[in-house]
């Protein structure tokens, strides 16, 4: 198929996507690493491989961008890492009780915004509409990844900082207010579109 002109075609196999691939790849390595006591030291494999997933999510955007290798699969495949990695570690973390009682609302927050936008994404996608990731946004996500590294350390962080375990419930709270509000700013953007498509 030809590209269009001054658009250059993209493999599947460029660093950028590999760094993608990647991210789906550790989601089963945490969850099979989270089932292990704290104790066992597999909770420091499993917060190892999530930090450098999540480190790679920054890394694929960036040099994709200044490679210029974006492209369509990696488009789509970047956000469903993100979202896999995110409701698998919350998942995990609330079974091996270290988000518990309220604080389970704050994983309910994160995952039914994660939900409704994806969804409002997907519609607005077929209207051919884009809805540009805002700042705050970006902050959210940081702040979400940074908080989960901490819960997944859990008890087995508190050897090296005390207090680790309640660091990331602080944290998780403070990104799921912040998914609230950039979930209510998704979704006032996007109504505007379903609305004038009923006018």
């Amino acid at each position: 198929m030809t590209q269009p002109s001054g658009r250059r075609r993209v493999g599947p196999l460029t660093l950028p996507n590999i760094l993608t691939y990647g991210r789906v790849v550790a989601v089963p390595v945490v969850v099979g690493c989270m089932f292990w006591p704290d104790e066992s030291g597999m909770r420091w494999v499993a917060f190892g491989v999530y930090a450098a997933a999540a480190i790679t999510d920054f890394f694929d955007g960036y040099l994709a961008r200044i490679w210029e290798q974006q492209s369509s699969l990696g488009r789509m495949l970047d956000p469903i890492a993100d979202k896999l990695i995110v409701a698998a570690s919350l998942m995990m973390l609330v079974a091996d009780h270290t988000i518990h009682g309220w604080s389970i609302w704050a994983a309910i927050v994160i995952l039914s915004r994660e939900i409704l936008v994806s969804g409002l994404r997907e519609f607005l996608a077929e209207l051919r509409v884009s809805v540009p990731v805002s700042t705050i946004a970006k902050w959210k996500t940081t702040l979400q990844l940074v908080a989960i590294g901490f819960l997944i350390a859990g008890n087995a962080g508190e050897a090296v900082l005390p207090g680790n375990v309640m660091i990331g419930i602080v944290l998780l709270w403070v990104a799921a207010l912040l998914t609230l509000y950039t979930g209510y700013d998704y979704f006032k953007a996007g109504i505007r579109h379903v609305v004038e498509l009923d006018d």
